[in-house]
């Protein structure tokens, strides 16, 4: 697990070592174990690395042995030791000493095909000298992130889209169609950022990239390739024992210990289940929970869990306030904006499991892949209604998360005049499911191609990596997430339960009545903390700051104070406002040093200039 970066130029001149190393400076939270960079022609690699597999012999860049080659890679190849015995069978290794080099020796057998060989989540670069050609490469989910902007001299590319802001040649500026998307769905998605010019690679996608700067996209994997199966109950089930036992036994590959965040929900039990069944050990757990608060937490259901499998379980408690003084420093870990409170909580945890561990598992994904979230069942009285008021995705995804007052009060002239709709996405997501499939896969398969790679994915990639600490998510394996979405429907889903069959499956391995609690998700206690003073703090710096002038009218932000103050909502919209505030603050107005993880909120909404 690593930051990765670098840029191709396009006048031949041979690439600025201090920019390279500008880049790198601002991944050395995802690489805290060594750094390099390389030249080679045109082309400048650099990667800060988080040691996992190869401790002694990964450094990167990797370059082949007749120098052709040249690779930078962040991420896990999970099947590294079976790629590498095939491969040596038809060409000597170029390299050796990692699964990274295992990526290397796939090119160099089997050229661009080689990507339909790895299993893992990665995202890397590779440079082919010969062919004056740069690589750019994400993982089928998009569980690693990578992101690009061209330039007039350069295409530039980074695990993160901070570390790209160094090569502007202008201070950066906000795209309003992804600053919408976000006020409204929460997280902006496809392939333009936040940045004006930064764009994703997307999921399952190769750039290639030639010496004169051109860009051919491909992908070379689309879970709309996935067929619906007819499986009755039992085979099914002896099929998921069968991919979760080759799964684990993959992802558990590593020379460095390993931990397991542990909520108490049906995902991160049936990891630890799993754990457990291929011989973990005492490995570490963590969880955390709230006091000081009347919201609900799973710490109780956590440590049945790990005290029935012998685990080493460490509970965290917190109060509202210490979760929040995390703001600031999520904001600057995720580069984008995105409202998914769980960011708060999971710092902390990253942060504290960091402290022993370089690799955690986490339990996302199995709710996309599987079908665990109400909003795949809703009444059908509910649906044809979502479904006749906002046509185009079945009613799916149709709500935005500000209401339609503070839309209309809050949201300046710039936001107001863009044209189409903010949920467009998701339309777009819906429409490119084949025929044949039902209702429930087509919402899967939205979520899974935009919420899951640009909002989900973010927390759990940039939260951990901002302490320099490895997530690993078995549920997100491609083939795993395949076979949940070719299920029947009646597999998934019975009566208003979702996961049927993966509950069936973990439901032997977990104390007794464990999975007939109630879903509680990881929720954070936002309105305990964003109400009363705090609200009207909040409310009178905000108007003060650069951001949140340029694009609201800043008259409607007492009355959303006071709307939040007297319990009458706001507290989406007005933790919106605070985080694009900070955002601002951080990346378009320039803060010289990143924020510690336990700073007063307060500090960082209100321009000082």
């Amino acid at each position: 697990m690593c930051g990765i970066a670098g840029f191709v130029r396009a006048d031949g001149a041979p690439p600025e070592p201090q920019l390279l190393a500008a880049m790198t400076a601002r991944l050395g939270h995802r690489g805290p174990d060594d750094r390099g960079s390389h030249c080679l022609g045109q082309v400048g690699l650099a990667q800060t690395r988080l040691s996992i597999i190869g401790l002694e012999t990964g450094h990167q860049p990797m370059v082949s042995d007749d120098g052709q080659l040249a690779l930078v890679a962040n991420g896990e190849v999970y099947n590294y030791p079976e790629l590498d015995a095939a491969l040596s069978r038809q060409a000597p290794p170029p390299a050796r000493g990692s699964d990274s080099a295992t990526i290397l020796h796939a090119y160099a057998v089997h050229g661009d095909a080689c990507v339909h060989r790895l299993r893992g989540m990665y995202a890397f670069a590779l440079y082919d000298h010969g062919r004056r050609r740069l690589l750019l490469v994400r993982d089928r989910l998009g569980i690693k992130p990578l992101f690009y902007v061209r330039l007039p001299d350069r295409i530039a590319f980074a695990s993160e889209m901070k570390a790209l802001l160094p090569l502007l040649p202008a201070a950066p500026t906000v795209h309003a169609p992804a600053l919408r998307q976000f006020l409204l769905h929460q997280f902006s998605t496809g392939e333009e950022t936040i940045f004006t010019g930064i764009r994703r690679v997307l999921p399952g996608e190769v750039l290639s990239i030639d010496a004169d700067l051109g860009i051919e996209r491909r992908r070379y994997w689309s879970l709309a390739e996935v067929a619906p199966r007819r499986l009755d109950a039992e085979t099914a089930a002896a099929e998921l024992d069968s991919l979760l036992d080759a799964v684990m036994r993959e992802h558990m590959r590593a020379d460095v210990p390993f931990g397991l965040f542990l909520s108490g929900g049906l995902d991160s039990a049936t990891l630890a289940a799993s754990l457990a069944r291929h011989g973990a050990g005492r490995i570490r757990s963590f969880s955390i929970g709230w006091r000081g608060t009347a919201m609900a937490d799973e710490l109780n259901g956590a440590r049945r869990i790990a005290d029935r499998l012998g685990f080493e379980h460490t509970a965290i408690t917190l109060e509202p306030a210490q979760v929040f003084a995390r703001l600031p420093h999520s904001v600057w870990a995720a580069d984008d904006l995105m409202r998914d409170y769980a960011c708060l909580p999971t710092s902390v945890l990253a942060q504290t499991a960091a402290a022993s561990l370089k690799v955690v598992f986490s339990g996302e994904g199995g709710d996309e892949a599987f079908a665990g979230y109400r909003r795949y069942r809703p009444a059908p009285a509910e649906r044809l209604t979502k479904a006749l008021l906002f046509p185009g995705s079945g009613g799916f995804r149709t709500r935005p998360q500000w209401s339609p007052r503070w839309i209309r009060r809050l949201f300046g002239p710039a936001l107001r005049a863009l044209p189409g709709p903010s949920r467009q996405p998701f339309v777009d997501a819906w429409r490119a499911t084949p025929q044949g499939w039902t209702d429930l896969q087509r919402r899967q398969f939205t979520d899974l191609t935009t919420a899951l790679p640009d909002n989900l994915l973010v927390k759990t990639d940039r939260m951990l990596m901002a302490f320099g600490l490895e997530g690993r998510v078995p549920l997100l394996d491609h083939r795993l997430v395949a076979f949940g979405l070719s299920l029947p429907d009646g597999l998934k889903l019975r009566g208003r339960t979702g996961k049927w069959l993966l509950r069936r499956w973990a439901a032997p391995q977990l104390p007794p009545g464990h999975l007939a609690q109630p879903k509680r998700g990881f929720h954070v206690p936002v309105a305990d903390w964003l109400g009363g003073e705090n609200a009207a703090r909040v409310g009178a710096l905000l108007m003060c700051n650069r951001g949140v002038r340029e694009w609201f009218d800043t008259t409607a932000v007492p009355a959303l104070v006071a709307a939040r103050q007297a319990g009458r909502g706001g507290d989406r919209e007005l933790f919106a406002l605070l985080q694009l505030a900070i955002w601002h603050r951080l990346f378009i107005d320039g803060v010289a040093q990143p924020p510690r993880p336990d700073e007063d909120v307060l500090d960082w909404i209100a321009d000082h200039a």
